[in-house]
């Protein structure tokens, strides 16, 4: 279970390369034990941040620790602190999965008798002990990324920074990825992950941040992201009597507008509404309904959906950027060009 015990702390962080703003006075607090989903269009800064915080970039403004370590002063430590696992990693010719990890551990600075010892547990607890003779150049990509995660673990990090963890997985070696970092996070690690296969986020990460436009955006659960990015939200109405759908659906467009958008199952009989509207609004509709002699089974929120805030996320910068080029921020955007200046 998540700790409240703050872990990563980043105040202000920004990063400056001449005129352009690759991050903007970011803030932001990740307690022990929590798999924060990391999610930014393409060259939004996601690797600046990353940089900055295993000690490879300085930022321009701001400070960020890890476990009390900062990034900059404290950068020895920190690298003990934290494992990096790149999408992509190279390894040299003819070399076993065995000898890599032994050389890495070397690299560490474990001394020869735990390092055999932490390559055994590190070999276990990725489920891949049964490769370790083998050559890695000649393992599948599921493999490689299980090995890369086995190298992250040797020193025995805190903070795990994953970045596209699941990327070229087929959906047996997802699975397996997504029981090992949940286990990790059981354990009290703390996970970073970045992704852009959305829903394979949704279901690993307790948390998700959304940044675009060097500025982050969204930070919480899945429910209260979507709901803050998001300006409808979809309310499912589940109806005994199937006979009387299309009436209550009438009823539902009268007191909720014109502008609310209803879907009908008639198989689950079910009205769905896509709307703007407030609780109170939503809670009149209810007591309404029940005082009309509508039979009501189901009444509830249905969870938003990810790519829909990350969009929203998306046209909000493309917006703020159009109106600060003079552009008008009606135009239409896309979310590809939210790309060059987002962070968190």
């Amino acid at each position: 279970m998540p700790s409240q015990e703050p872990v990563v702390v980043i105040r202000d962080l920004s990063k400056h390369y001449g005129e352009f703003i690759a991050l903007d006075r970011l803030t932001l607090t990740l307690e022990r034990g929590n798999i924060l989903g990391f999610i930014g269009p393409n060259g939004a800064g996601k690797t600046t941040t990353i940089r900055i915080l295993v000690g490879l970039s300085r930022p321009t403004s701001g400070s960020a620790t890890i476990a009390g370590a900062d990034c900059v002063r404290d950068l020895h430590k920190v690298r003990r602190l934290v494992g990096y696992m790149p999408d992509k990693f190279g390894s040299y010719d003819n070399m076993r999965v065995r000898e890599y990890l032994d050389f890495f551990g070397a690299a560490f600075g474990i001394r020869r008798r735990e390092r055999q010892k932490r390559i055994a547990q590190v070999l276990d607890l990725t489920n891949a002990t049964w490769m370790q003779d083998r050559f890695v150049e000649s393992l599948s990509h599921g493999m490689q990324q299980r090995i890369g995660l086995a190298r992250t673990l040797l020193h025995n990090p805190e903070v795990l920074i994953l970045d596209e963890p699941a990327n070229g997985l087929d959906p047996e070696a997802r699975i397996e990825m997504r029981e090992i970092l949940l286990r990790l996070a059981s354990e009290g690690r703390t996970l970073i992950v970045t992704s852009h296969i959305l829903p394979e986020l949704s279901r690993i990460c307790n948390l998700v941040a959304i940044v675009a436009g060097g500025k982050l955006r969204a930070m919480g659960t899945l429910a209260e992201v979507t709901r803050e990015l998001s300006q409808k939200q979809t309310i499912e109405i589940q109806f005994l009597n199937a006979s009387r759908l299309e009436a209550a659906s009438q009823r539902v467009q009268q007191i909720l507008g014109q502008e609310t958008e209803l879907t009908i199952s008639a198989a689950e009989s079910i009205v769905r509404c896509r709307t703007s509207a407030g609780e109170e609004k939503l809670s009149g509709l209810l007591r309404t309904l029940i005082t009309e002699g509508f039979e009501i089974s189901q009444f509830r929120e249905v969870a938003g959906d990810l790519e829909e805030a990350f969009i929203s996320a998306a046209r909000e910068a493309d917006a703020e950027r159009a109106a600060a080029s003079g552009r008008s921020a009606s135009a239409p955007v896309s979310s590809k060009g939210v790309a060059a200046e987002v962070t968190v």
